[in-house]
């Protein structure tokens, strides 16, 4: 003979597990984008560095040229 309760907190505790599982998977992808988002933010700091430092190059070169004429 089966205790209803027990069946019923067998079932809750099922779920809980189910959750936790797709929660954890869930993390990690969200942990892997994270990382790649990271990753390309950083690439473009440095590739907005160096066309800022073009582009001062640039004024100076300019500045340089308008103070020869």
């Amino acid at each position: 003979m089966e205790d209803p309760k027990f069946n019923a907190l067998e079932q809750k505790i099922d779920t809980l597990i189910e959750l936790c599982d797709k929660l954890y998977h869930e993390n990690t992808l969200l942990k892997s984008s994270q990382s790649t988002w990271l990753r390309e933010r950083a690439h473009l700091r440095e590739k907005n560095e160096q066309a800022r430092s073009r582009v001062e190059a640039m004024i100076a070169r300019l500045k340089a040229l308008e103070h020869e004429s």
